[in-house]
């Protein structure tokens, strides 16, 4: 039987990067397969996710990793997204981990804070000492933040919130929260240390998908903060949406992570599994849907990179984003459902990824703007006419 060729031996897409690129893949991709892929089913199916694995992250300097100064790593847009591709490879719990800290939560900071606030909260979170999340999203408002019901007033130079956010992303464990509220000035931007009085977080239990993850609710209730806690640099929905293109940017890449551990998943498994007197693999049945997956696989990559190059180049827009988001999720999870065929009974169980990436991608499918979000989105930029109403 001839062996197979590799992922990239088809069209060579290593070709299409540098050697810094592929560096920082391999490092990564070592780094998931040595050290977290051996657990991760573990922690999946316990529902946790060990607070050693952000010091871990940390220390491989993958927080906030295409930042700039402050204890972070400076690299480029490609660089990160081949990290979230490896990490995502491994569980989207884990690219979700390094995209809320980095995209949302440290981006936040660095692109709306203050120098106080960028010299207190970057450093220690790039090291992964202190983790941060991002709430926006609300038990009421998803897809329309800009009716969001959390408030902050104004009592003498402090500032008072009010409210809940909801599906937070490392709101359980994080040291900072960056909280969004609806003030007389429109919306602006808050930092909350944990220690605030007032500030609680409630964790998400009995989810079926995401369980590599902490997910939480975040509770304000009279929660005061000083006058130096806004991020004032962010008025409006402007702020809260450019961290968001930020972590989409990610997910574009990551995405792609999860559809290729299925692919290799179902071609090994393929390959190995014999009916009828011959591997599975030597059916027409079995390669056509093998095909059309490497197939949707490669555009998707392919499509990430053009991505980050229009990003490095200071020339990507949030409509792109877009594309690529809901390109990418959309294969990845088809891809996910068809892997899953292919192994039968065996690809409902732990012994291999593809039932829990096909879970997680559920979750990725709906967060950081919904499937039909950015249809619209996308539709709005080939006609110029929104249909968000």
């Amino acid at each position: 039987m001839e062996t197979p060729r590799s992922l990239t031996g088809v069209l060579d897409l290593d070709l299409l990067l540098t050697k810094d690129e592929l560096a920082v893949r391999d490092t990564v991709r070592k780094l998931g397969r040595e050290k977290l892929l051996p657990e991760v089913s573990t922690w999946f199916e316990q529902g946790v996710l060990p607070r050693e694995v952000a010091d871990l992250l940390g220390g491989m300097g993958l927080f906030g990793m295409h930042l700039n100064g402050y204890g972070c790593a400076g690299m480029s847009a490609v660089e990160y997204g081949l990290a979230c591709l490896e990490l995502e490879a491994i569980d989207s719990g884990l690219r979700s981990l390094v995209s809320v800290q980095g995209s949302l939560a440290m981006t936040a900071i660095h692109k709306w804070g203050s120098e106080e606030q960028k010299q207190q909260w970057l450093p220690p979170m790039a090291r992964g000492e202190v983790i941060g999340c991002f709430g926006l999203t609300e038990p009421d408002h998803g897809s329309d933040p800009a009716n969001l019901r959390t408030h902050a007033r104004r009592d003498g130079t402090d500032w008072v919130l009010n409210g809940t956010k909801m599906w937070i992303t490392n709101g359980g464990i994080a040291g900072v929260a960056v909280v969004w509220a609806q003030t007389e000035d429109g919306i602006r931007g808050f930092l909350v240390p944990r220690e605030t009085p007032g500030f609680s977080t409630q964790d998400i239990t009995r989810k079926v998908s995401l369980r590599a993850s902490v997910t939480s609710e975040l509770i304000l209730d009279d929660c005061r903060l000083p006058a130096d806690a806004v991020l004032e640099g962010a008025t409006g929905l402007r702020g809260p949406l450019s961290c968001l293109d930020e972590a989409r940017y990610g997910i574009v890449w990551g995405a792609m992570g999860a559809a290729r551990a299925c692919f290799e998943s179902a071609r090994d498994y393929a390959l190995s599994r014999e009916q009828f007197g011959r591997p599975i693999a030597g059916f027409q049945l079995t390669q056509k849907k093998l095909a059309d997956m490497y197939l949707e696989l490669t555009k998707g990559n392919l499509l990430a990179l053009q991505l980050g190059r229009l990003k490095d180049e200071g020339r990507v827009s949030a409509q792109q984003v877009s594309l690529g988001k809901l390109n990418n999720v959309r294969e990845a999870l088809a891809i996910a459902r068809e892997a899953r065929g292919i192994l039968g009974a065996n690809g409902i169980t732990l012994e291999y990824p593809v039932m829990r990436h096909a879970n997680n991608l559920e979750s990725v499918y709906t967060y950081e703007g919904t499937n039909e979000i950015h249809t619209l989105v996308v539709g709005q930029a080939l006609t110029g006419l929104a249909a968000f109403n």
